[in-house]
C-alpha cells in the first residue's frame, strides 16, 4: 500500500509524463506544478497574465477534486521566467488568494517555454 493516494481530475488526461496531479497524504494535499496547459496537457503560450490565469485555472481545477479550493492552500511555489513580470504577478496573485496569504516563495529566471509555473500544499481540514 502506498503512503498516498492520487489526486485526479476526471477530465484530466494522464500518461503524457510520469507523475500524478496531486497526492494525498494525510491532511496534506501536495500539488504538482501547474502550468499554461489546456485540458489536453499541450502547453499554451500567452501573455504573462495569460499563461498565470491559466496556471491557477488549473490549480483550481485539481483542488477542487479533491474537495478543497485556495483558501485551504497553506504553501505555494512560483516560478516566473522574466522578474519584471513580478509587479504583474502580485497584482494578479490578489485576485486568486485572500488574507491571510499562504507561506509563499517565488524563483525567477528558471522556466524555459514557459513564463509561469505554479505548485501548491494545502491542508484538508478533515481528512476523507
Amino acid at each position: 500500500m502506498k503512503p498516498f493516494e492520487p489526486v485526479v481530475p476526471e477530465s484530466l488526461p494522464l500518461g503524457k509524463l510520469p507523475f500524478s496531479p496531486a497526492v494525498a497524504v494525510d491532511q496534506f494535499v501536495f500539488v504538482s506544478g501547474q502550468a499554461s496547459t489546456n485540458p489536453e496537457g499541450e502547453i499554451v503560450a500567452d501573455t504573462f497574465a495569460g499563461e498565470m490565469h491559466r496556471s491557477l485555472a488549473n490549480l483550481v481545477h485539481i483542488l477542487a477534486s479533491a474537495e478543497l479550493t485556495l483558501d485551504d492552500v497553506a504553501q505555494i511555489r512560483s516560478y516566473v521566467a522574466d522578474a519584471a513580470d513580478l509587479p504583474e504577478y502580485n497584482v494578479i496573485y490578489r485576485e486568486y488568494f485572500n488574507e491571510p496569504f499562504p507561506a509563499r516563495t517565488t524563483l525567477t529566471g528558471c522556466l524555459v517555454g514557459l513564463k509561469f509555473e505554479i505548485d501548491a500544499t494545502a491542508i484538508r481540514r478533515t481528512i476523507a
